[in-house]
This record gives structure tokens, sequence and C-alpha cells, in this order.
């Protein structure tokens, strides 16, 4: 970015909502995301514009609500990146929220507050949104854990869409514990006693890592293959990864577009650069466009799901580099984001789960690394991911 960035806790504006006396959360404290209805708030969604031009919501969200009952106390909205299409988690209304770990460098968005507030332990967990990799993109930058949920699996009732057959409630926490506790309770699911017996590798995405990550990426992959009873490596590329990263920004786009583009045009509202490029593009795909990506995702979800089928999950990086300093310019955060969306754009499209756990990179840093499960695994995966790793 060419202009000074306010740097901030990513939380947007202090709340004190007292959950449930009782329940498998009580005692922990969570912020969400300025995408979930909170009664009484307006959701500006990241953009002074919206938020002008809408009400206080009338009830909470249904995630928001089902962590209360569960006996957590809301104590904050959480800065997102505008209308959550971005994952670099700056936004030029509010700031970039601190990234702990990195103090130069962003913390990643959409989810960008949410992911800050977990990783200073400000919350113990925080709800968030992803659509493209607005939760597993903060959570590999912050080192924390972040999970991205089978889509479907959980009810999006009071929270604001950008991209509906894309959009996911997602959530981080500071330990893996907590992590699948919150699980638990959003997806209405005991905990799992099942350990995925087969490792898959996706060794070419590997490939797209930098440098300074790959041999601390290779060494975690090393040892955890080593608690599956059987590893293998694999290849996307018959899976149709290879053209799933512009199928992603054509599906995606004319979602977009129609939930805002009247919007927009009505309202003209100030919005970052890059983002008004984004919904520039959008307005430019066409229902032939639209109609052709459906059709490719389609066979994206039943590749996937003829892959990971059964006690199965698949590895491979969360995201390609260290994050980007807080001063990049434009085009190194395109860049960014066009590389990082190589990996995130894989579990939205195939409709499955993921996981991003952070594995040490320095000896005081670290980057994140995800498993991926089948639609519907999801309680297999966080088992996964509090076995591979206790916190």
């Amino acid at each position: 970015m060419t202009t000074a960035i306010r740097r901030f806790n990513g939380i947007i504006k202090e709340l004190n909502v007292s959950g449930a006396t009782k329940g498998s959360l009580s005692g922990l404290k969570f912020v969400a995301k300025d995408l979930f209805d909170v009664k009484g708030e307006v959701t500006g969604i990241g953009n002074p514009t919206w938020a002008k031009t809408h009400g206080p919501a009338l009830a909470n969200a249904w995630a928001v609500d089902r962590v209360l009952n569960a006996g957590a106390t809301l104590v904050g909205k959480s800065c997102s990146d505008e209308f959550a299409f971005s994952v670099d988690g700056i936004n030029v209304h509010f700031g970039a929220p601190d990234n702990p770990q990195y103090p130069d460098r962003i913390a990643g968005g959409s989810s960008s507050g949410s992911g800050s507030a977990v990783a200073a332990g400000l919350v113990d967990f925080a709800l968030g949104t992803d659509t493209g990799g607005s939760i597993r993109v903060p959570a590999s930058y912050c080192g924390i854990y972040g999970f991205r949920p089978s889509h479907g699996r959980i009810p999006v009732d009071g929270v604001v869409p950008l991209a509906p057959l894309l959009d996911a409630v997602g959530w981080f926490a500071r330990n893996s514990l907590i992590l699948e506790t919150v699980g638990s309770v959003l997806l209405n699911e005991n905990r799992s006693a099942v350990f995925p017996k087969k490792l898959l590798i996706a060794r070419d995405t590997f490939e797209l890592i930098s440098k300074r990550l790959k041999p601390a990426v290779e060494k975690a992959v090393e040892a955890f293959a080593s608690k599956f009873a059987q590893a293998q490596d694999v290849h996307l590329e018959p899976y149709g990864w290879e053209g799933h990263a512009k199928l992603y920004r054509v599906f995606q786009g004319r979602q977009a577009w129609k939930i805002y583009g009247d919007w927009i045009t009505q309202n003209d509202p100030y919005m970052c650069p890059s983002i008004k490029e984004r919904f520039d593009f959008t307005k430019t795909v066409t229902e032939k466009d639209f109609e052709d990506a459906t059709e490719f995702r389609n066979r994206i979800v039943s590749g996937f799901a003829e892959l990971l089928a059964g006690d199965t999950v698949l590895c491979m990086p969360t995201t390609s580099d260290l994050p980007p300093l807080i001063d990049a310019s434009e085009e190194d955060l395109l860049r960014n984001r066009a590389r990082n969306m190589n990996l995130t754009g894989v579990a939205p499209l195939a409709r499955v789960p993921e996981v991003c756990v952070p594995i040490p990179l320095t000896e005081k840093t670290t980057t994140g690394l995800s498993f991926l499960a089948s639609h519907g695994n999801d309680m297999m995966l966080l088992n996964l991911c509090r076995g591979l790793l206790q916190s």
C-alpha cells in the first residue's frame, strides 16, 4: 500500500453479551466478524456506506446464538475486509489488524480482526467467514488454528453473504481443544473417536510454496505422515486443480455481483481500490460463464468425493509464503492473493472441510499446514487436529 496504514487490535466495537450460565464454552470469550448480526448492532461488513444504509440487526446470527447458548461471552465485533472480498487484512476505513507474530506484516483477511484478536490472546476463539480463504489465510499468517467446515454444514442465517455457493461460517481458536469444542457446538455433533487411516500428500501443491517455507513444511509433513497407517503422494491435476483458480474467480464473481451490484450502482460507495477492481470484474461475468463454471465445479466436487472417500485426509500447504509486509504494493498483494488462491480455492470448490494448524518455522514463528477431509467428516478432521498437535 502506498499510504500509511493504521494498525489496531482488530476489534471495531467492544461488547459484553453474556452467554448461558452453563455449557461447554462456559468461561470463554469470543468476537464475531462484522458480517454476523448482533441484535441491536449495525452489521457494517467493513464499509461505512453499507453501515449508513442499513439499520441495526433485529436478532443474532444463528452461529452467535449457538455459542452464546453454550456459555461463551461475546466481547466485540471484529474487523472485516470490505464485503469480505479480500484476503489481505487491510481495511481502508478502519486500518489493518495486528499480526502478533509478524508485527511488520499483514494479518490476512477477510476475517482479519477475528484472527488478530485470537492470536493476541484477547479472546479464546472467534467467529469468521471463509469464502476463498478468509479463515485459513489469517490462521496461517497469525500462527493459530482455523477451521472451514463442509459447505452447508453450519447455518448462515444472519450472516451477510458474498457468494452463497462458497460461503461458510468458520472459526479460529487459541488451541486445538477449543477449536474442537467450538466445532462440536456449531456442528451439533459429539467429538469423534475416529483417527483417519490414510494420509494423501498433494505433492503438486507443495511446489507452490516459497523456498523459505519449504524445509519446515516438508519436515512437518514427514513427521505427521509417520502417525498414519498409510501415507502416499498424490497429484491434484487429475481433479481439475490446474484450472480451478480461474474457475473460482468466475464462480464467485457472478454470485457477488448479483448480491451487491444494484446496491453498489445506487450508492457508489468508496472502497479499497483493489476490491473495487474485483467488483468491476464481477459485472462482466455472464450467465453462460457462470453455467460453465458450475459444471466444472460439479466435476471437482465429484472428483474430491472419490479422492477423499473413507477415513482419508489430504495434506497441503495453507499459504504460499510469509505474509506480505504491511506496506506492500498493490501489485505485490495481488500476486500474493493469486498464489494463495491456488491453495485456498480447493476446499470451497470441492465443498469439503479444511483445518489449518500452525507448524514451527523458526523458534518464534509458524506457518500453516492444512488437512482436508470428505464432505461431512468435519469432526474426524477436528479429532485429527487435536491428535496431531495436542495443545
